[in-house]
């Protein structure tokens, strides 16, 4: 049970790229709360340095992974909020 539960923490976080990849499609975040993406981001920061000490070690990679993923997807929410107004 913990190999499955460790691929599902790798695998879990991976679903962030489709929303990292539409917005960069879209050039626009206009779409996704800037309050929701900062919000989210820090709650996973402030539970990192407790995830990264675990000795759990499908808290640790899920942490570890899905902290490096949702900053993508803030980075690419934060680099394209406001780009789908002009024309």
């Amino acid at each position: 049970m913990q190999k499955i539960a460790l691929i599902a923490a790798i695998v879990l976080p991976f679903w962030n790229i489709p929303l990292i990849v539409r917005i960069i499609k879209r050039k626009s975040s206009d779409d996704i709360s800037i309050f929701w993406v900062l919000g989210v981001w820090t709650c996973f920061l402030l539970m990192a340095p407790e995830g990264f000490r675990s000795p759990d070690p499908v808290w640790r990679t899920f942490n570890i992974v899905n902290m490096v993923l949702f900053s993508a997807v803030a980075i690419t929410v934060l680099a394209y909020k406001g780009k789908g107004k002009k024309k």
